[in-house]
């Protein structure tokens, strides 16, 4: 009688090969997800920039609409309704005025739209009063008792002057002390009076150890 021969059983995955499968299997899903976390982080960043270059377009139509004169800035509360860079900047554009835009403005429930008044990355919300993801530069031109019309012509090194600048809090107008200190890893973007937009780190702004803003850093100033 022949005899039967017995055939190899097969053999499953150790615990140690499925531990290494499952570990591989994590390494690449990590990899894949923080690839993706950052390609959403630049969409956003690249939504800001784009933003704000709107913004620079709208000062140079208004400057071609205004005899070469900028914006003044209008109240810091947004409660202005003309003479302010918050209404006459939106108009250059065929935009709504910040006062004709939604209930965002004063009420933190309200999604913030996709739009220029806002910044993607930004997570800040109304106060029930206000909201401005943007702020402009209240020395650039005046403000308060200082407020005056200015001239872009008579403004020396333009490129080198803050105009509009990621706000790390909520006023329509503010200087250095409002600029966002971790907006766009770990830094913001500034529109300069030249209309070009350049990201900086905070600790090209910011004193960490101090807790305050720069005054005079370097590649920006604050004061024409």
């Amino acid at each position: 009688m022949a005899r039967l021969t017995q055939q190899p059983r097969p053999q499953g995955l150790s615990l140690i090969e499925l531990l290494v499968v499952i570990a591989m299997i994590a390494i690449v899903a990590g990899t894949l997800g923080a690839a993706s976390g950052k390609a959403y982080a630049r969409g956003r960043s690249t939504g800001c920039l784009t933003h704000l270059r709107q913004w620079g377009a709208a000062t140079f139509l208004h400057l071609t609409d205004h005899e070469d004169r900028l914006p003044l800035d209008g109240a810091p509360n947004g409660i202005s309704t003309r003479d302010s860079w918050y209404v006459d900047l939106p108009k250059s554009m065929g935009w709504r005025t910040y006062p004709d835009e939604g209930a965002w403005r004063t009420n933190a429930t309200v999604p913030t739209p996709s739009s220029p008044w806002i910044c993607p990355s930004n997570r800040r919300r109304s106060n029930g009063r206000m909201l401005f993801h943007y702020t402009l530069n209240r020395r650039a031109n005046g403000s308060g008792e200082e407020r005056r019309e200015t001239r872009y012509t008579s403004i020396p090194n333009p490129e080198s002057l803050v105009w509009l600048f990621d706000n790390g809090k909520l006023a329509a107008v503010a200087a250095e002390g409002n600029v966002h200190t971790n907006v766009h890893g770990d830094g913001a973007h500034f529109l300069f009076l030249d209309g070009h937009v350049q990201r900086f780190p905070s600790t090209a702004y910011w004193d960490l150890r101090r807790g305050r803003a720069m005054t005079n850093p370097t590649g920006m100033r604050w004061s024409p």
